[in-house]
């Protein structure tokens, strides 16, 4: 089994309340083989495989998946991931693949960087996938107001305060 390398931790930076929904036990479905992929998907309606799935890796490089209108912060347990976001599949010749994936995530505001841990945790179950994110997010937070932004048509511009967002990824910088 190849070793994962070692990404960016991102911790939880979304509203209190929903991080209080973590419960021991509630976590997202670890998929740590083919085989509970395949146990996972083999229980799912066509209904539930058609939506996306909230997605994240976790600390150890594991994929776990949840019901899409599940909290990231749910799916992880409460703690830090190395990405997060939404994923879809398709079952073609009777192999899955990634059929979209996204790192929109509002609670964890993954970079856009974060992808090889994704690319690794779906190559370690034998999951087919594209090259990079299929939709990517940039976040950021702004420094005056420090309000996260989703940053639009590389528009560095904070839409709470009009105030130039950084070029940097820097969502978990601490409050002033």
């Amino acid at each position: 089994m190849r070793v994962m390398t070692r990404g960016r931790m991102y911790r939880y930076v979304g509203p209190v309340e929903l991080k209080e929904l973590v419960r021991a036990g509630g976590e997202g479905r670890s998929m740590r083989s083919s085989a509970d992929f395949d146990e996972w998907a083999a229980a799912l309606t066509p209904d539930e495989l058609a939506e996306p799935f909230t997605f994240v890796v976790d600390a150890g490089g594991v994929l776990r998946l949840a019901p899409r209108r599940s909290e990231h912060v749910v799916c992880a347990g409460g703690e830090g991931v190395l990405s997060a976001g939404e994923m879809s599949f398709r079952e073609e010749s009777g192999r899955w693949a990634v059929e979209e994936v996204s790192n929109q995530s509002t609670g964890y505001c993954p970079d856009v960087i974060s992808w090889p841990a994704v690319a690794e945790a779906l190559d370690r179950i034998r999951i087919a996938r594209p090259s990079g994110f299929t939709h990517e997010v940039v976040f950021r937070r702004c420094r005056s107001c420090r309000e996260r932004n989703i940053v639009r048509e590389e528009d560095f511009v904070c839409v709470f305060c009009g105030e130039d967002l950084p070029l940097e990824w820097n969502v978990s910088e601490p409050d002033r």
